[in-house]
């Protein structure tokens, strides 16, 4: 017999139903980054991403409870019941050879993406084997006691829900369209998360 150990899980959410918003949301995006020009960094490399406060704003407020829906659905299969929680988001704008480094969100109950556009040539959404000794395994792959390395193509609409302490980055935007997302943490009321390189 054998029994698999330390299983991770992610979600994926279509969230296409938005669709008809996504060029006022990103209009909305360009005219945050017009008005602070400066980014926040964190994990952002040669891009620009705006303050957490992104899921306050009036314009974003149906995707704020679409993302919410989606992640408390998450929430409780990781606790087994209810849970309060408030979200914090951020845009990030990424024009050609922008990233975003490898990193987890600490502090956070569970973390998001939201893609908003992702033009061909985007960069994946790349996420790290989170146990630490695997890395001394001489096989890769998704076979049994292989490190893994799990590379998501993003496409506009999609939102990406996984463990705030699962390893991730986002690779090298390769497109002179800019590719728009939106960093998501949940957090206990009262709280807030910051990057952890």
């Amino acid at each position: 017999s054998h029994q698999d150990l330390f299983p991770t899980r992610i979600w994926r959410f279509d969230l296409a139903e938005l669709a008809p918003q996504f060029e006022q949301l990103r209009a909305a995006a360009e005219r945050m980054r017009a008005a602070q020009p400066e980014t926040m960094g964190r994990s952002n490399r040669h891009g620009w991403n705006s303050d957490k406060d992104v899921f306050e704003q009036a314009e974003f407020a149906q995707l704020a409870a679409a993302c919410k829906l989606a992640i408390e659905y998450a929430l409780r299969q990781v606790t087994g019941g209810e849970t309060p929680l408030q979200l914090e988001a951020w845009v990030n704008l990424h024009e050609r050879g922008a990233y975003n480094a490898p990193h987890l969100h600490q502090g956070a109950l569970i973390s998001a993406t939201f893609y908003l556009t992702a033009p061909e040539g985007s960069g994946n959404l790349v996420f790290r084997d989170p146990r630490p000794g695997v890395g001394l395994s001489p096989f890769r792959g998704d076979r049994v006691n292989s490190s893994t390395i799990v590379s998501l193509k993003p496409n506009a609409g999609l939102l990406v829900v996984f463990p705030n302490w699962l390893e991730h980055e986002v690779t090298s935007h390769e497109s002179d369209t800019p590719r728009v997302s939106i960093g998501i943490n949940a957090m206990l009321p009262g709280q807030t998360a910051r990057p952890t390189m």
